[in-house]
């Protein structure tokens, strides 16, 4: 379908008129629950935080939300977007690419949802100009955990609400529709690949860009300490050819062996789907067999349904985005060389478009920096007694950077909340969810994913 959704046309109205039912049966639901157990989401597409054994979530009640997954209106004049948490990327450029649009922050694997992303953090290679997908938000409509419904936006009585969400992780309440920015986008993508032989180089060439804001994508992969590759590209309308990296060939690979590449819009988006740098199935062989058929969605859907078999949360690998400000990103590479010696990274610039009021005020005191820079890490095995994820949680508080929170956390509970704003929090809880069936943010990402309460 290449027609806009609006609302002013019948399907229109008729989107419109499903999604008041469904917040309805969901919001009758949580005003007839007498229960203040734990309440978790049960929903269509799997989730991408990283999947851990005994983590709570499996056994808690569930809501739901397993149709919150409908697009209910496009309309490239105002460049926007409404759809439902539920919806994942790929269906939203699937529809908005044929008008001449996009979102303006694609998150890198498929399955990713608007919902999940806002939750999660999201970002991707448009950041360094526009920052995360929440950024690009206009208005969310919530859910309480009392069944009442809430428009929020940046500037009416909900803004505290609305920018809390940001990061939350499913804890302030039920997000049950979006309305998002779109941005002018083309069929193609031309990519250029600077290689550089050091850090000095290299961090002066995100600057330059970051600067001049002349190109549209920048993302890098860091191979070793003395191969780093800055990803810069931008929408064209014509390609000499195209490659894509869904099966046999692997995305990060490619950066260190070509210096240009062309790609459809929509295989650049998902260019890193099968792993960012810690691809599967990692053999040729492998690949050859079930890459077709193995993308994120697939083996995440595979680690949950047989954690008990396939992880441990003993000894996990180390798999975690890291957030430094742009003046210590130097000194942190450095460290990290010494410290953890695992290579490849994902480099993703970010651009601090807005103080969070998720996070401290304290912390944004100490940094002035206008860029942040995502340094990702994916499937790095732990050596020796050492815990690595403990270790990066005490080097960044050093730096004054931030770790997401999708991973395995060990932050002490007075640690925790001198980084994430426990008075903004608790004012918004005791809005959205006052008898903590949600969990609140420390126990759902410290504790209860790691099966304790």
């Amino acid at each position: 379908m290449d027609r806009p959704i609006q609302t002013n046309t019948p399907i229109g109205a008729e989107l419109n008129a499903r999604h008041a039912e469904k917040v309805a049966r969901v919001s009758e639901q949580l005003r007839r629950r007498k229960s203040t157990a734990p309440l978790s989401r049960q929903k269509r597409v799997v989730s991408h935080q990283v999947p851990k054994v005994h983590d709570k979530k499996h056994t808690d009640e569930k809501v739901n939300l397993l149709d919150f997954d409908e697009i209910i209106e496009i309309d490239p004049d105002r460049r926007i977007c409404i759809a439902e948490p539920g919806v994942p990327f790929c269906t939203i450029v699937d529809r908005t690419l044929p008008l001449g649009f996009v979102p303006i922050v694609v998150p890198e694997l498929k399955t990713i949802t608007i919902g999940g992303a806002v939750a999660g953090c999201s970002i991707e290679s448009m950041s360094y100009i526009y920052g995360g997908f929440h950024d690009t938000c206009l208005e969310y409509e919530i859910i309480t955990a009392k069944g009442d419904v809430l428009t929020c936006t940046p500037d009416n009585e909900h803004s505290l609400i609305f920018q809390m969400m940001h990061g939350s992780f499913g804890t302030v309440g039920i997000l049950s529709r979006l309305v998002f920015q779109l941005i002018p986008a083309k069929p193609f993508v031309h990519l250029r690949h600077e290689t550089h032989t050091s850090i000095n180089s290299y961090l002066a060439s995100i600057w330059s860009h970051f600067e001049r804001r002349d190109v549209h994508f920048m993302d890098g992969i860091i191979h070793s300490p003395s191969q780093l590759v800055l990803c810069v590209g931008d929408f064209v309308d014509s390609a000499p050819y195209t490659n894509r990296y869904d099966w046999l060939k692997v995305y990060y690979q490619s950066t260190a062996k070509r210096r240009e590449d062309y790609l459809k819009t929509p295989h650049y988006f998902y260019r890193y789907d099968q792993g960012v740098t810690n691809v599967h199935p990692k053999s040729f062989i492998g690949r050859l067999l079930f890459g077709k058929f193995l993308g994120s969605s697939q083996i995440l859907r595979l680690a949950e349904k047989f954690r008990w078999l396939l992880l441990s949360d003993d000894r996990p690998d180390v798999t975690v985005d890291t957030f430094i400000p742009f003046s210590r990103l130097k000194e942190f590479l450095e460290w990290y060389a010494k410290e953890f010696r695992h290579f490849p990274l994902w480099v993703v610039p970010y651009a601090r478009v807005h103080d969070y009021e998720w996070l401290t005020d304290s912390f944004w005191a100490k940094t002035g920096d206008t860029l942040m820079i995502d340094i990702a890490i994916y499937g790095m095995k732990q050596r020796g007694d050492t815990n690595y994820y403990r270790l990066m949680e005490e080097k960044l508080q050093e730096l004054n950077g931030i770790k997401t929170l999708i991973s395995y956390n060990y932050y002490k509970e007075d640690e925790f909340w001198q980084i994430f704003n426990r008075k903004n929090y608790d004012a918004v809880k005791a809005i959205t969810d006052p008898d903590n069936i949600f969990r609140n943010l420390y126990e759902k990402t410290c504790r209860a994913a790691m099966g304790w309460e």
